[in-house]
């Protein structure tokens, strides 16, 4: 059962993932999670750093949708400037959202890569859906109280995906 929470790979960040790489293997969308994943909770809008991200995305011809589970008002000042679709209060990890979004997009399952910095929404949902997930590193370490309380149970899955030599994991 705990397979559900285990990612296909896992980055330091996001610019680690390249869309030449992701090309090679098929990949032509991105589902990608917002909060502590493309900037810190409490940021309102994309780095310098993240606009080029997207951009050489988009150059690649790699569709990204964010999704996250935060309000409507949040997801959409983040991801208008960079003319993204995006799914806001997508009850992640449960996996409708997650096949909306592969049907927005018009690709297969097998063209989508999952990319979020949290096992219990981000990867269990991409996994639950069929999707190839990609599990960063938190941007910093604080979140709001919901989100600190899936971290402890988190701490004790990568642990144990750990000790049975599943995942290495660097925070």
């Amino acid at each position: 059962m705990l397979k559900r929470f285990l990612p296909n790979e896992h980055v330091k960040r996001i610019f680690d993932i390249k869309p030449q790489d992701l090309k090679e293997r098929g990949i032509k969308g991105i589902i990608t999670d917002l909060d502590n994943t493309l900037v810190a909770w409490d940021v309102k809008s994309a780095s310098p750093e993240v606009i080029e991200w997207f951009k050489q995305m988009k150059d690649n011809g790699i569709k990204v949708t964010i999704m996250s589970n935060n309000k409507e008002e949040r997801v959409k000042m983040f991801s208008e400037p960079l003319g993204t679709p995006f799914v806001f209060s997508a009850r992640k990890p449960l996996r409708r959202a997650f096949l909306t979004a592969a049907k927005q997009m018009e690709l297969n399952k097998e063209e989508i890569v999952v990319i979020g910095d949290q096992l219990l929404t981000d990867v269990l949902g991409g996994n639950s859906a069929g999707l190839y997930t990609i599990l960063v590193v938190p941007i910093v370490q604080t979140d709001e109280k919901i989100t600190q309380f899936n971290r402890r149970i988190e701490r004790k899955i990568m642990n144990y995906f750990r000790r049975k030599g599943l995942i290495s994991w660097e925070e």
